[in-house]
């Protein structure tokens, strides 16, 4: 199994999870044709796409995700709460299943178990990838972490996990302070502290890959949250991974 990022922040997201003959993308925030050029840079046609799950309705997650599905006829899974925030002239004609927020559900090679999360949507989720031996969980979008995150989230072989900003530069930087409580509020964004703290207090046994994700351009730096995760996890600065608004992250194995 491997998986890459196309792209992370709040200017557009997706990520990509790869085993045996299946590619899911995960969320789409990004134009029609920036979404293929970004595939493109990682060697992956649109038409490779076995399907779409999306975690919420915010448009950095969802706004690409349409017009990808019927560009090439790509089946998409999403909660029920998020599809009623789309009108119906938008998804008309596409391939969609509604998913149970606790079931897990096959696309091809992967198996893919939605999860619950406190954010500020309908009906938000987030998602580990397994293929049997292997799981990729992702976390973003949370603004606190839960005993279900943590139970979910427990002995997979890598991570996503959102280090949205600074706490400190969230507080002192010019944003309006109502949007200051929401980022920073309990159904907003994980900050650096606290993903590490929810690191910290999962089984880490088996981790390959952990990857700094969802990072604010104006309330984080990479450094701050590099040193938050590599703390707890007692490891070397470089063996955190920092996907970026630009340019994603390149393919990472699973092995």
């Amino acid at each position: 199994m491997r998986f890459a990022l196309l792209g992370s922040g709040s200017e557009g997201n997706a990520l990509v999870v790869c085993s045996g003959q299946s590619c899911i993308l995960l969320d789409c925030g990004f134009s029609l044709s920036e979404t293929v050029a970004r595939l493109a840079r990682l060697d992956l046609a649109p038409e490779r796409l076995t399907g779409i799950v999306v975690t919420h309705e915010h448009g950095d997650h969802i706004s690409g995700v349409a017009k990808l599905a019927r560009k090439f006829s790509i089946p998409v899974w999403l909660t029920h709460g998020t599809l009623r925030t789309q009108s119906s002239a938008a998804f008309a004609q596409l391939q969609i299943t509604e998913i149970n927020t606790h079931i897990a559900f096959p696309i091809g090679d992967v198996l893919v178990q939605p999860y619950p999360v406190p954010h500020d949507a309908m009906e938000p989720v987030q998602f580990v990838f397994g293929d049997g031996e292997r799981r990729l969980g992702v976390l973003t979008d949370a603004g606190h972490a839960t005993p279900h995150i943590e139970t979910t989230l427990n002995g997979c072989d890598a991570l996503v996990l959102e280090c949205n900003h600074d706490a400190g530069m969230l507080a002192d930087g010019d944003y309006p302070v109502r949007l200051k409580q929401r980022v920073g509020g309990r159904f907003g964004h994980l900050n650096n502290v606290d993903a590490a703290a929810l690191l910290g207090r999962l089984d880490n046994s088996h981790l390959q890959h952990i990857v700094a994700a969802h990072l604010s351009r104006k309330n984080n730096l990479a450094e701050l949250a590099v040193r938050a995760l590599s703390g707890v996890l007692g490891c070397e600065d470089g063996w955190i991974a920092v996907a970026t608004q630009d340019e994603g992250l390149g393919w990472r194995e699973i092995v």
